[in-house]
C-alpha cells in the first residue's frame, strides 16, 4: 500500500507516528508551508512537518493544490491512498482522482454535525455532551463526503479544547487502523452518505471570538473559556484592565453583569444569569498564574 499522508497541525501527529510506528511510512507527506510564529515571528516548520522530516520521509508544501501541476506531483508517487487530517487545504478534484483507491480524511466530530476547521471548539460552545472522531471518503466538498465509521466520546463537563483535541486525534489514529485493516483484508464496507438535515459548521475561530460579553449566561461563558483553551485564550475586562481568563467555574451566585462580586478570597464575576469564578487569570505579558496567587500580588483586588 503507497499511502501519501497529508496534515499539518498536532492533530495529524498520532495517525503519522502509527504509519511510521507499523513499518507503513508514506511515501510522501504533504503538508502547508512554513508559517510565522512566536515573538520574533521566525518561520516555523508544521508538526507534521518535523515528524516526517526525522522520519525520513520526502515532505511536499505547496501553497495550493488547483494547478494542475500539483496533481502531476502527487502522480509522481503513484499513491493507492491519500490520507488527510487538519491539512488545511481543500482538495480539488483533480487531486482527489489521483490515487487509485481514493482519499480519506480523518475529522474530530461526528459528521455531519461540525464541518469545517474548528469541529473541537465548536462542540465545547456548544455544550454538546459528546462528538468522536469520522473517517470518511473525500469528495470534492468541506467535509461533505459518505462516511465509512465514526467512533464517539463523551466530552468530560471540565475539559478544555486542548485536553480534548489531545483525545480525538489519539483516537483518529485508531480509526485509520480500523479502516487500513478492512482495506487490506477486502471487507471494508461502502460508506454511507451524510444526513443533510444534520449538518452544522465549524468556521474558522478568531482572536475576537474569544472576548467574553458578561451579559450573558455564565455556564455559556464557562464553555468559551474551555472552548478557546489553549488558543486563542478567552479575554475580557474584570476590575477595570483586560486579562485572560485560562480557567473558570460557573457559581450560584448573582450580581451585576461585569462587576466583581464580594467572596473574600475568590474572584467572581457577576453575569447576565449567574456567576463566574475565575480559577486561573494572566495579566498582559505575564504568566498565567491561580486566582489565590493573583489576590495575595494585588492588594487593590481584594
Amino acid at each position: 500500500m503507497r499511502v501519501v499522508f497529508a496534515g499539518t497541525p498536532a492533530f495529524a501527529l498520532p495517525a503519522l507516528q502509527w504509519l511510521i510506528d507499523r513499518g507503513m511510512p508514506p511515501v510522501a507527506v504533504m503538508t502547508q508551508p512554513d508559517r510565522p510564529a512566536g515573538r520574533g515571528r521566525r518561520l516555523t516548520a508544521s508538526p507534521v512537518k518535523q515528524l516526517a522530516e526525522s522520519s525520513g520521509i520526502t515532505v511536499w508544501q505547496p501553497e495550493s493544490l488547483k494547478s494542475a501541476a500539483a496533481a502531476t506531483q502527487l502522480a509522481n508517487w503513484q499513491p493507492d491512498l491519500l490520507v488527510t487530517a487538519a491539512y488545511g487545504l481543500l482538495l480539488p478534484q483533480v487531486v482527489l482522482d489521483v490515487p487509485t483507491v481514493g482519499c480519506w480524511n480523518l475529522h474530530a466530530s461526528l459528521l455531519p454535525r461540525w464541518r469545517g476547521a474548528s469541529p473541537i471548539q465548536q462542540a465545547i460552545l456548544a455544550g454538546d455532551e459528546q462528538t468522536g472522531v469520522s473517517l470518511m471518503r473525500m469528495t470534492a466538498g468541506l467535509d461533505a463526503g459518505p462516511v465509512y465509521h465514526q467512533q464517539a466520546i463523551a466530552i468530560n463537563s471540565r475539559e478544555t479544547a486542548g485536553q480534548l483535541h489531545d483525545r480525538l486525534a489519539r483516537l483518529a489514529a485508531d480509526l485509520l487502523a480500523w479502516g487500513l485493516d478492512r482495506l487490506e483484508r477486502g471487507c471494508l464496507s461502502e460508506p454511507v452518505a451524510q444526513d443533510p438535515s444534520g449538518v452544522t459548521h465549524a468556521p474558522l475561530i478568531r482572536r475576537e471570538d474569544a472576548r467574553l460579553d458578561w451579559g450573558k449566561d455564565a455556564m455559556k461563558l464557562d464553555r468559551q473559556v474551555r472552548a478557546f483553551n489553549p488558543w486563542p485564550v478567552a479575554f475580557a475586562e474584570v476590575a477595570g484592565e483586560t486579562v485572560r481568563i485560562l480557567e473558570s467555574l460557573p457559581v450560584e451566585l448573582t450580581g451585576p453583569p461585569g462587576e466583581r462580586l464580594t467572596v473574600p478570597g475568590r474572584i467572581v464575576i457577576g453575569c447576565g444569569q449567574g456567576a463566574l469564578e475565575v480559577l486561573r487569570l494572566q495579566a498582559p505579558g505575564k504568566k498565567p498564574v491561580s486566582a489565590r496567587d493573583w489576590l495575595n500580588a494585588r492588594f487593590d483586588w481584594r
